[in-house]
């Protein structure tokens, strides 16, 4: 478990957690910041509920996310719950060569703001590193993974005992109720929502890793663990900040704004410590990301829901070709954000609202096996899932609390796609639309239809939103 918890932790504290002072103060003061905290807390906590529960009642289906969504709504919104995943991994990797060429930038202008194409260069360069890094075997990357999570979390703590030392109350106060550019409290806290989802991502780390797991129970208690851990963690980077500057200013830093915070309280050995802690930090994030969005690949063709050759591994347990398209597709985004007005949150946010279906999907499993129903009506899926879970998976856990968990991360992540709006909805359209070759490419070799009549009314929806989303970026209704 201490190495699945690791990858939970490793993988939710990235470069997410260096750059949310700024992203909080954009939208909110410290009364919205609470409430959003309180909000994606529990949300978050649902869903670690949800992937627990889950866990052991399906213990035959691993790569947790994807398999899911097949179990509980069909093959191809599976197929469509795996590529949202993983291209999420892929364009959460873009935010972190970002970062790191940003932070750099501060000395070397050259780099600008991790947008430019020396930066893009540079960071191709830091992609296929890694690539060839993971190729050597995915044991000895956890186990590089299980030490760069300790050192990471070093000078994020450090941050949070120097800045209540140094923290000032009247400032603490003025930036209670936020800034006039704030807008309505309604307002404030949906601005901030998609940024906790960002941060939050990896909360079913253990989940997609479950064919490794010794135990299935093993699964559910590190995903729990790994979440209350980190979510100490980030919650007290963001409130701390407004106790060193005021809302403004913090909105006005550079990435990573908590080294600009941390700087206006000690000096510039502060922007140095927490630059060299993010450097770290970022690098380990992007190793558990790349790890887990082959894994979902690989799994998936194991399964027959994606082409065979993403189904092939080396004898280090290495799955190359899914880890070659992995590489490959972020490569790709790391182009697009030279066109980027803002690289870093438009790779943020894309993250995350790609990440929504396959989490919402999830959430609509769970629920959908708790949902209480009357003695012969259970159906083939219900009554499956009982006996893959088994009687001893069923004790001790009472229907009405796993409705309660399920409905509430149910309803929490469809707020979360709200949130995000139509533009990274379309824009996640634009991913799907062409990945669904791959799902074709797999239904020809296994000899089949390639869609049943309900599967053409999804094809038509993805692709009509897809065609939409081009022709609005064309037009400039929407911009990256």
């Amino acid at each position: 478990m201490p190495t699945m918890a690791g990858m939970v932790v490793g993988s939710m504290v990235g470069a997410g957690v260096f750059s949310l002072p700024r992203r909080f103060a954009e939208e909110t003061g410290v009364g919205g910041a609470l409430i959003a905290w309180a909000i994606a807390g529990v949300g978050m906590l649902m869903l670690a509920f949800v992937f627990q529960t889950l866990a052991v009642r399906r213990p035959d289906l691993n790569a947790g996310v994807y398999a899911y969504a097949k179990a509980g709504f069909g093959e191809y919104t599976g197929f469509y719950s795996a590529v949202g995943y993983w291209a999420s991994a892929c364009v959460g990797n873009v935010t972190y060569w970002v970062l790191i060429m940003s932070t750099v930038g501060a000395i070397w202008p050259s780099l600008g703001d991790g947008d430019t194409l020396l930066a893009a260069g540079l960071s191709t360069l830091g992609l296929w590193g890694f690539f060839l890094l993971i190729r050597r075997g995915v044991r000895e990357a956890a186990a590089i993974n299980r030490i760069v999570t300790v050192a990471k979390l070093i000078p994020i703590l450090v941050f949070v005992v120097l800045a209540l030392f140094y923290l000032k109350p009247h400032v603490f106060a003025e930036n209670f109720g936020g800034a006039d550019y704030a807008g309505s409290l309604f307002h404030q806290v949906r601005g901030t929502m998609l940024a906790t989802v960002f941060v939050f991502l990896g909360v079913e780390g253990a989940s997609v890793y479950s064919r490794h797991a010794k135990r299935r129970e093993d699964v559910g208690r590190a995903t729990v663990l790994g979440f209350l851990s980190v979510f100490a963690i980030f919650a007290s980077v963001t409130i701390v900040s407004y106790g060193l500057l005021p809302m403004g200013e913090i909105a006005g830093l550079r990435q990573p704004s908590m080294a600009g915070v941390l700087e206006a309280a000690v000096g510039t050995w502060g922007r140095v410590f927490v630059s060299v802690g993010l450097i770290v930090s970022v690098l380990g994030a992007y190793l558990a990301w790349t790890l887990m969005a082959a894994e979902v690949l690989f799994v998936a063709a194991q399964d027959g829901d994606m082409p065979r050759f993403l189904g092939r591994s080396t004898e280090a347990d290495v799955p190359v070709p899914a880890l070659v398209m992995t590489t490959a597709l972020s490569q790709l985004v790391l182009i697009v954000t030279i066109f980027s007005d803002d690289a870093f949150n438009f790779a943020l946010e894309l993250t995350s609202a790609l990440t929504l279906i396959p989490f919402l999907l999830a959430a609509g499993y769970a629920l959908l096996i708790a949902w209480p129903r009357r003695p012969g009506q259970a159906g083939a899926e219900r009554a499956g899932a009982e006996r893959a879970a088994g009687a001893a998976a069923e004790a001790g856990r009472p229907p009405v609390r796993e409705l309660v968990v399920a409905l509430l991360a149910t309803v929490y992540t469809a707020f979360l796609i709200y949130a995000a709006g139509l533009k990274y909805l379309l824009l996640s359209f634009v991913i799907y639309a062409p990945a669904t070759v791959l799902f074709v490419m797999t239904r020809r070799e296994q000899g089949r239809t390639v869609f049943s009549r309900s599967e053409l009314v999804i094809l038509a929806v993805v692709c009509a939103g897809g065609v939409l989303g081009v022709v609005a970026l064309a037009l400039g209704w929407i911009s990256i």
